[in-house]
């Protein structure tokens, strides 16, 4: 687990530990694979799920990462890196708020300079990472939540496929994988009989429904992902985040994400749905 400080890393890991996880935090990169062998061998019942915590603290010694990382999975290790971002006037706004003291800021380095240095040291992690999750319009509750979601409640070792909508007015997820743009489609926004409604909701069904240009967008996305998803899957990839975005998020892109989640039920991979706005 890692991601830029104010992003959320802490209370990721301790909503992690909170469900029987054992979570370390800082761990010496040296010392990744001597520890990760060490809970191999123990078998021990509180070392079945580990979360172990890695920020920019370890300096230069990231820079031996992507190696290490390599030997571990070499070694059949089951590992996922989660990486957790978030825009840069969010990250300076909650330093502000908490005032907090950012670990690479000292007196002749000021906030923005330690989030950019920062974001340079975690590259390799970040380029790596089978999940990010963007927590810039993410409060507490709300990321505690999506962690139970996406890693806790994971069973499957498969490749898992996240749908999520979200409103392009509101600034793109930069945990995508795979974007796609259905603001070409007709807008029930200029229905004032449906406007304050959403796409879930039965009259907006119904109005998608008869307008043929959504169902072959639709089916443009599945044909997609069904011809590459096992490509993915062979890169013993864990996470492929597909995002569908509209002007608000509430419409045309809900309705996409939820159509969508219905045609890809029947691959043998397990899908979560998420819908942005709506969180």
């Amino acid at each position: 687990m890692s991601g830029l400080s104010g992003s959320g890393k802490s209370i990721a890991l301790n909503a992690l530990e909170d469900e029987n996880f054992y979570c370390i935090d800082n761990l010496p990169i040296s010392l990744l694979a001597t520890f990760i062998e060490q809970c191999l061998n123990q078998k021990h019942e509180h070392h079945e799920n580990i979360a172990i915590g890695i920020d920019a603290r370890a300096g230069l010694m990231l820079e031996n990462f992507t190696d290490t990382l390599l030997e571990l999975k070499k070694n059949n290790a089951a590992i996922e890196i989660i990486f957790l971002s978030a825009e840069m006037n969010i990250l300076i706004k909650r330093f502000s708020e908490t005032r907090r003291k950012h670990p690479l800021t000292n007196k002749n380095m000021p906030l923005i300079e330690a989030i950019t240095l920062e974001k340079k040291l975690l590259a390799n992690l970040s380029e790596n990472a089978d999940l990010t999750i963007d927590t810039s319009k993410k409060n507490v509750r709300q990321l505690r939540s999506l962690v139970n979601q996406l890693i806790v409640k994971k069973t499957s070792s498969k490749l898992n496929i996240i749908l999520q909508s979200f409103g392009y007015k509101y600034g793109v997820p930069t945990d995508s994988d795979f974007m796609f743009d259905v603001r070409c489609l007709t807008n029930p926004y200029w229905d004032l009989s449906i406007r304050n409604l959403s796409g879930h909701d039965q009259l907006v069904i119904d109005f998608f429904e008869s307008n043929s240009e959504v169902e072959e967008m639709i089916n443009s996305i599945h044909t997609f992902i069904t011809r590459w998803i096992n490509l993915f899957a062979l890169e013993n990839r864990s996470y492929l985040t597909l995002s569908i975005g509209c002007t608000g998020g509430h419409h045309r892109s809900v309705y996409c994400i939820n159509k969508l989640a219905v045609s890809l039920s029947n691959l043998d991979y397990p899908i979560s749905v998420r819908h942005r706005e709506f969180e």
